[in-house]
């Protein structure tokens, strides 16, 4: 297929514009910091930037895997900047964040895949402003146990590690991935803080996109396997095309479909749940933590908190 899609209408949002917005900007910009709200071409962009928020891309803007989904761009990741947990942490007490969400790039370049990066990002937030609840969206480290140790040892509020899609496609849609490590990764994650004594504090979390293919038996089987993991918190929002380059849309989700996978995540046990076309990893970030510490089960959740 050739050109992008026509979306349907509940796929068309109003951007928000405003100061707030380009203040955000600015300060990013200013304290020369990635976002993956930017890299990646998150159409809630503008939405969170409007409340100050965004989602701070650590290692750089450069990924080591090229995943077919994925508007982040691939190549030879640049060395790690030091500097940055620093600036980072500048950043989240600049915007008056609660809640601080920090991913990365993924990077296979680095004997530990940037675990200490992480870990150094945490403390450095922790230092700044004690008070903020710090949520982890990681790559899979290539299944390496220690390097999931690491980061459960500096006892983030919330450890993510997204799935992306179901097994069946993962050849197509992120080749260099494996659905087994990711699974492990969340379940060592799981493991590692019980044993920590983190838990229930520390909420595990995943998510995965629909349309890419898949049915809804693949997706509830994946449900199950994260459950089964020990996740708490599970995201399922619609995949968008980032460019021509990417894999096209196979289908656009309706919002009552959404509705039902959220149902379906609540029926199988899940704390917290969000479902819906513009949901992504870290919107709603903050309200999933609380759903999930409060024990309420699934609800349904607007817009992300500062």
């Amino acid at each position: 297929m050739s050109g992008r899609q026509r979306l349907p209408e509940w796929l068309r949002k109003r951007l928000p514009s405003g100061p707030e917005a380009a203040r955000t900007r600015r300060l990013i910009e200013e304290l020369e910091l990635a976002t993956v709200c930017r890299s990646a071409r998150c159409p809630n962009i503008w939405e969170c930037y409007s409340r100050g928020i965004a989602t701070f891309m650590l290692m750089g803007d450069t990924c080591s895997r090229a995943c077919r989904f994925c508007g982040v761009k691939s190549g030879t990741p640049r060395p790690l900047d030091g500097d940055e947990p620093r600036r980072v942490a500048e950043a989240v007490e600049r915007l008056g964040l609660r809640h601080a969400v920090v991913t990365s790039v993924t990077r296979d370049d680095l004997p530990d895949g940037g675990a200490a990066h992480f870990v150094a990002t945490i403390e450095a937030i922790r230092t700044r402003t004690p008070g903020v609840t710090i949520e982890v969206l990681t790559p899979d480290f290539l299944g390496d146990h220690d390097a999931v140790r690491r980061v459960i040892d500096a006892a983030p509020d919330v450890f993510n590690h997204n799935v992306e899609t179901v097994p069946r496609l993962y050849p197509a849609v992120r080749p260099e991935a494996d659905y087994a490590r990711s699974l492990a990764v969340l379940r060592t994650a799981d493991v590692l803080g019980t044993a920590k004594s983190l838990r229930p504090a520390m909420l595990t979390k995943s998510g995965l996109m629909v349309g890419l293919g898949e049915t809804r038996t693949e997706v509830e089987a994946v449900l199950r396997d994260l459950r089964d993991a020990g996740v708490d918190a599970v995201t399922i929002g619609q995949y968008l095309q980032p460019t021509t380059n990417h894999l096209p849309v196979a289908e656009f989700v309706t919002p009552e479909a959404f509705d039902e996978l959220e149902a379906l995540a609540e029926g199988l046990g899940f704390p917290a749940a969000l479902c819906g076309p513009f949901v992504r990893s870290s919107y709603g970030a903050a309200e999933l933590l609380a759903q999930s510490r409060q024990a309420r089960g699934p609800k349904r959740v607007e817009s992300g908190a500062r």
